[in-house]
Parts: structure tokens; sequence; C-alpha cells
């Protein structure tokens, strides 16, 4: 028999960044109690006692009282029936090193759109190998959807992606709120993959604005970055999947054009002449898009 979630499963997630703290934002609408395993003491504290998150996102404020946060992962696993994972994908390994708590009665939801740096895997592919979970205990969630935008209560769309579709409706009712709309999925693979793909290409994308190249040319390299999408998926795992769909598409050109795109701005920088290190400095954030470049070329070859 298949691995059912319950209305009234508990919901924790790993992870302090702007994604995190915009899943939690969400999450505290319609939860009682949301777990949160922060690893950074001082951020962990200033939530504590200020409401508010120091380093991204700052503006939003939580009601401390529904908060359960802790520096502890294997507290923070115990205690919850959904992992939410949303951590940059280079560091996960890292982040999930101290843990010692099983995951095989756990469902583990990958709010991250990168590959594994050391193993040339995806973080659902990841998380089935080196923790034996099976696949219909394992979650996609994805855009096209910015916390930027969240955090402005703008509305926006979600996609909740099981095998199973009743698994995915009863996590889209947890994100579900007045300005985040929810669509459901079964297409772990193809979810999963475009994810980290429009994020090589919104790279692309901003190095061509930072050239000075302008939107007649993007909007031919962003159509043929779709088709090469398309084209990756069906041939490494074919499935009756429309990648027209805001999942796939629709997350290639949020990516691709806001302002808000981290991988986008990453682009840029190094369109204008900045080194990698440079921009990663200057931005103070994790373009996925630059790691996942490299994984895809071994992976393609």
């Amino acid at each position: 028999m298949s691995f059912r979630i319950d209305e009234s499963a508990r919901v924790a997630v790993i992870g302090y960044g702007s994604w995190a703290t915009a899943l939690v934002k969400m999450l505290l609408e319609n939860e009682p109690v949301v777990g949160w395993h922060i690893r950074n003491a001082e951020v962990a504290d200033h939530i504590r006692e200020h409401g508010n998150n120091p380093k991204y996102l700052s503006g939003v404020h939580f009601d401390t009282g529904k908060l359960r946060i802790s520096g502890d992962i294997d507290e923070t696993v115990s205690w919850a029936d959904i992992v939410v994972l949303a951590t940059p994908s280079a560091f996960l390994g890292k982040t999930l090193e101290p843990l010692t708590v099983s995951l095989e009665d756990k469902f583990v939801l990958s709010a991250i759109k990168g590959i594994i740096p050391e193993s040339y895997v995806t973080v659902a592919e990841y998380v089935n190998e080196h923790y034996g979970l099976p696949f219909d205990r394992i979650g996609i969630i994805t855009g096209p959807c910015h916390a930027e935008e969240v955090a402005l209560e703008r509305l926006s769309y979600l996609n909740l992606v099981c095998k199973s579709e009743d698994n995915a409706r009863m996590l889209a009712a947890k994100f579900s709120t007045p300005y985040i709309n929810t669509n459901t999925a079964t297409d772990i693979y193809g979810t999963e993959y475009a994810a980290v793909l429009k994020n090589i290409y919104a790279i692309a994308v901003g190095i061509c604005h930072g050239l000075g190249y302008g939107d007649n040319f993007q909007s031919v390299l962003i159509a043929n970055a779709a088709r090469e999408m398309n084209h990756f998926l069906e041939s490494t795992y074919p499935s009756e999947r429309d990648t027209d769909t805001s999942a796939y598409l629709g997350d290639l050109l949020v990516t691709s054009y806001s302002q808000f795109s981290r991988n986008r701005s990453f682009g840029m920088m190094i369109g204008k002449g900045y080194s990698v290190r440079s921009a990663q400095i200057e931005m103070n954030m994790v373009a996925e898009g630059y790691y996942a470049s490299y994984c895809i070329d071994q992976i393609n070859r």
C-alpha cells in the first residue's frame, strides 16, 4: 500500500535562506506550528527575539509562538512528519551530515532547484540513494515563484509534485494562501530537472543582457532553451508531460526575466566582466545554475 500524507502531518523546514523563509511564511498561514531548523545560532536567536530573519526577507514578520526553531537537525526531523529541504544544493550534504534520525517514516519535500555537485544527482535522487527513501515518500515544490514576491504577497503559483496525486493535493493545501495558488502534478523527474535546467538558461540570458544584447535576441534564446529542455527530458525520461505549463515553461520565463532572479543577476555580472568569485561575493546568495551547469554537462555526456 502506498504512503499517504495525513492532513494533520507536522511540517518542518530545513534552511534559513530567502526561499526557506518564504516557505515558512506560507506554512504559517495554515499550520498551528512550523518546525524550522536554522544552523546559524545568531539568526535563530534574532528570529526568536525579533520575529524576522535578519539576513533574508527581513520585512517578513513571524508569530514566534507558532515557530519551533532549533539548531539541532535531529530534534527538528524527529518532531516533523514532512521535512522540507530548502538549502542550496551545494551545501545539502553538509547540512544533513549531523542527521542520525531515520527518515523511513517521513515524507521529504525538496524545495531545492539544483544538482548535488559531488554525485551529479538531483535532490530527490540523492535522498532516495543515501537514505533509502522510496520515491512515493519524496516530493518536489517548484515555481514559478520568487521568494521576494511571496514576501510582498503578490499573486504567485506553486507546483506540488508527488507520485501520488492525493499526496500532492494534501501538500498543496498546506501551502495555499490568498496570494499563493497551487497546482499538482506527478512528474517528479521532469519538474525537478526542468527546475535545474532553467537556472542554467537564466544565467545565459543574464550574460547576454550584461553584454548588451537586446530583448529580440533574448526571446530567441529562451524559446530555444524551452525546446532544448523538452528534448533533454524526453531523451532521458520519456513521459506524458506538457512542458508548456507553468512548472516547466512558466518557471523558465520568470527565472529568465525577473529582477529577483539570482541566476539572471549572476549571469549579468559575468556578462559585464565580473569574475565568478566577484559575482558570488557581490550577490551574497547562491546561483544554483552555476553549480548545475557542470553537473548537467557531465550527465549529458
